[in-house]
């Protein structure tokens, strides 16, 4: 499993074939800014367009269907997803999970569903506020990744980890640097309890409301090994910016 930076851009849903010109722009730039591994989650719709005009960077989805194929009329399972030109997809997002109910198993269908179809898997959790305020933040993140890990003989290999605080998600705010950490932390020893030690080497990114501004802050945390950036890799601009910070020296 590398141990360089991961920094990836979840498009959410934004982009049409206009957008592929951010793409382009975003993989040129990844060419020289070897020390850190980019990616970026585009829409369904961009999903191979953006697989030929980026060959450098990696593609993947936002979510997938449980499912191998049926009756599910509007979804996509892993299997298509793949076959579009991903090579992970984003699953248990904190939007996913509020707008559409989803629950930690789940989840736990999904990041297995897409390991069976030969994907890297993006496992999120996060605590909403009223969690934060009322100290149970590490509580529900560890209940989160207990019903939402995947299960199965070397799968931690497939798996990063997001931890995305609710409330910080487009809203501008941040946790503290010391927050960060200590979630991070958390997050560190329950996936050693979970996966031994292959637990150990799983990459933990931080979402909500990455920025140029603070990227360089945020990525220099221990545990911190990337980002996962909502807005702000919608243009390659702002997107490299966090690119540039986690390489940690300038590297242009």
């Amino acid at each position: 499993m590398s141990n360089r930076p991961y920094i990836v851009g979840n498009w959410k849903m934004h982009g049409t074939r206009a957008m592929l010109a951010e793409a382009r722009a975003i993989d040129r730039a990844a060419e020289r800014l070897i020390k850190v591994e980019v990616a970026v989650a585009p829409p369904f719709t961009l999903i191979h367009a953006t697989r030929k005009e980026a060959e450098l960077i990696g593609i993947g989805a936002q979510d997938c269907h449980p499912a191998e194929g049926g009756a599910h009329t509007g979804d996509i399972s892993a299997a298509m997803a793949k076959d579009a030109g991903a090579s992970f997809t984003i699953v248990g997002h904190s939007e996913r999970r509020a707008d559409h109910g989803e629950s930690n198993t789940l989840v736990k269908q999904k990041a297995e569903a897409a390991i069976e179809a030969g994907m890297g898997v993006i496992v999120c959790v996060g605590e909403t506020l009223d969690d934060r305020e009322a100290g149970k933040a590490e509580a529900t993140v560890g209940r989160q990744l207990k019903g939402s890990l995947p299960e199965g003989e070397g799968v931690a290999e497939q798996v990063t980890v997001a931890y995305e605080p609710v409330w910080a998600i487009g809203t501008g705010k941040t946790p503290t640097p010391e927050d960060i950490v200590a979630m991070h932390k958390h997050i560190r020893a329950k996936l050693v309890e979970v996966y031994g030690e292959d637990g150990a080497a799983i990459r933990i990114l931080y979402g909500g409301s990455v920025k140029p501004e603070n990227a360089a802050e945020i990525l220099s945390g221990k545990e911190v090994g990337g980002a996962l950036v909502g807005g702000a890799s919608l243009t390659a601009e702002s997107f490299l910016g966090i690119i540039i910070a986690a390489a940690g020296d300038g590297e242009e």
